[in-house]
């Protein structure tokens, strides 16, 4: 998908590994494991984050997928206000997938379950 991406001129970061207890609390999954990479927009103004679940397993059923299901599943993207947009995303009739996490006071961080099943990953920089 990376490559697919750069054919469409989003330019390639770096790569990252993650895991442990506060991914875990977040995508509400147990002993995750998660490699990933941010590709910038042809325009500069967006990123798109991929990532690949190399733990736990990815279930191959449909319906209410966990973040970890192969496909596309998770979007991610930067906010000023997580908790404000919460409020509003609860009040239209969806909900977190698990928690809201503080990720080392520089991130808030939670997965928000949309329509058919698509998550999204809202983030706020909390370090300025």
């Amino acid at each position: 998908m990376a490559a697919f991406l750069e054919l469409l001129g989003f330019r390639r970061g770096e790569k990252a590994r993650v895991g442990g207890t506060w991914a875990d609390r977040v995508n509400g999954l147990t002993g995750t494991d998660v490699e990933m990479v941010f590709l910038t927009a042809p325009d500069g103004t967006g990123a798109i984050e991929l990532s690949q679940f190399l733990r736990p397993e990815s279930p191959a059923s449909v319906g209410d997928l966990p973040s970890h299901t192969l496909g596309l599943r998770h979007l991610a993207y930067r906010v000023d206000d997580v908790e404000g947009l919460l409020g509003r995303i609860r009040e239209a009739g969806y909900d977190t997938v698990a928690e809201l996490v503080n990720y080392e006071d520089v991130w808030l961080v939670c997965y928000v379950r949309g329509p058919e099943g698509l998550i999204i990953e809202l983030g706020q920089r909390l370090d300025g």
